[in-house]
């Protein structure tokens, strides 16, 4: 218990001087806290969740060696005449593996079949949401991006959070419980973190004020992770269409 509060609070310490140096605009210096806070997050996790799961271990595993990996090709650039950016496509190899990781864990929440014939309209109306949303951000992203093959890349990875954030939608749908409550308010800050990254780094002129924002977005999620991560899974509710419509 001790050293969960040691963790706990050096998580929090770190939290904050990575969201301090991104307001500076630090950005090398933010990239290592984050992966060291990310490293702490991955033991505090080892150390206080008891009933781990597999595709979560993975996800974090995953996750946070992205984000070391990313600490140190930060300033590390292809060659000249390189085809391709193999630190662009390893870095987001990484968190798109996590993030398939992150919705396996999601789909061995529910009974999807179930859910598929309770909530055939909605999942429908959000299947139709999530390929407009994911093509209109690839697009965004790409104007500024003159490598082909990053189109590619970019709608894969946007794809991957919008599946993840509908997912866990159907899931809080489904199992209307404080777990799955935490689990979609983490995915959704995760989605709102992507997003704004997109547009820091492709619309506007590196306006720090986004950075900061896709920040607390980012500890924000992973605090809601971690948070549903302690809890333990509890009996299925599941909504009625009427309860779904009200």
């Amino acid at each position: 218990m001790q050293l969960t509060k040691i963790f706990g609070i050096t998580i929090i310490c770190l939290s904050i001087l990575f969201l301090g140096f991104q307001s500076l605009g630090w950005e090398l210096e933010a990239f290592g806290v984050k992966a060291l806070t990310l490293v702490l997050l991955a033991l505090l996790y080892f150390i206080s969740v008891k009933s781990k799961h597999i595709l979560f271990i993975l996800f974090l595993l995953l996750f946070t060696t992205a984000e070391v990996y990313n600490y140190f090709t930060f300033n590390l650039l292809p060659a000249d005449d390189a085809p391709l950016d193999m630190y662009y496509i390893v870095g987001n190899s990484f968190f798109m593996l996590s993030y398939v990781f992150l919705i396996g864990r999601v789909l061995s929440l529910m009974d999807i079949k179930k859910a598929l014939t309770r909530f055939p309209i909605q999942i429908l109306l959000l299947a139709t949401l999530g390929i407009f949303v994911t093509y209109m951000i690839t697009d965004l992203s790409i104007s500024s991006t003159p490598l082909d093959y990053a189109y590619f890349i970019e709608l894969f990875y946007n794809a991957l959070i919008m599946i993840l954030v509908s997912l866990s939608l159907i899931n809080y749908m489904y199992k209307d419980t404080k777990k799955s409550m935490n689990l979609l308010i983490g995915c959704i800050f995760i989605v709102f973190s992507e997003v704004i990254q997109i547009a820091y780094y492709y619309i506007t002129d590196y306006d720090n004020t986004l950075n900061v924002v896709y920040s607390v977005f980012l500890v924000a999620a992973f605090v809601f992770f971690y948070l549903q991560s302690r809890l333990e899974d509890e009996p299925e509710r599941v909504l009625s269409y009427s309860e779904v419509e009200a």
